[in-house]
């Protein structure tokens, strides 16, 4: 039994059934749904995070086979391994997973999966370097890319560095996907928590073109009497 093999069956030691039910539904696995198709073996993500633990020194190219894998819990599991070793890397390792992660954008292909790796993979390489990754993930056509590329900001906002996802927030206002209204609109209230006045602001200046989502996502925190204010007939889109 290789290492992949012996990884899947550690995540099948661990599953609940009753869990797999519920993960299908909840990650909308169903036919013209955005996870349609994905398996679920029926793990939580704490004991995916402990399978990935115990094997943190898992190579790159043995996480190859997680990450092609049919189950979402696998490619979940080589997306934390991944996460981890980034979390203890010098810039020439990060680099490389790094570069590895991005060959592999098409099998990241839920939230989830998006959410828990872009971040410290994607957006800690990119804190002290330019940004053109980011808007290169934004043009393509690819959903999942897209979120990759709004989530990692979250790295960058940490750091009080906003920049980048209000840019990103006038460059796919547009678009059309709920995924994308929301991780958005996530990002800016990350952003106002470091600047109110600033997402005020940005959110008043374009609350007429903003999808509805969005609008709510951003201004989760905000006062309701601001709520309100900024609700007030905003366009339906």
């Amino acid at each position: 039994m290789n290492t992949s093999e012996h990884i899947i069956s550690d995540l099948r030691a661990v599953a609940i059934e009753e869990k797999r039910q519920g993960m299908a539904r909840f990650f909308k696995t169903g036919k013209g749904e955005y996870g349609e198709g994905d398996i679920f073996l029926g793990v939580t993500v704490p004991c995916v995070r402990r399978v990935a633990k115990a094997h943190i020194s898992t190579p790159l190219e043995e996480l190859h086979h997680l990450m092609i894998s049919e189950y979402h819990e696998a490619r979940l599991c080589a997306l934390l391994i991944m996460v981890m070793k980034c979390e203890h890397a010098n810039e020439c390792i990060h680099k490389e997973i790094l570069d590895f992660y991005l060959k592999y954008t098409k099998y990241i292909n839920n939230w989830d999966l998006v959410d828990l790796s872009a971040p410290v993979i994607v957006g800690n390489y990119l804190a002290d370097k330019p940004r053109d990754l980011i808007y290169k993930l934004a043009d393509s056509h690819l959903l999942w890319e897209n979120r990759i590329a709004i989530v990692s900001t979250m790295a960058l906002i940490r750091r009080g560095d906003t920049d980048d996802i209000y840019a990103l927030a006038v460059k796919m206002m547009g678009h059309r996907h709920d995924l994308i209204r929301k991780a958005i609109g996530w990002m800016l209230r990350e952003a106002g928590k470091h600047d109110h006045k600033r997402l005020y602001d940005f959110v008043e200046a374009n609350r007429n073109r903003m999808p509805r989502t969005m609008l709510r996502y951003a201004i989760e925190k905000f006062t309701d009497e601001e709520r309100k204010y900024l609700m007030k007939k905003q366009a339906r889109i």
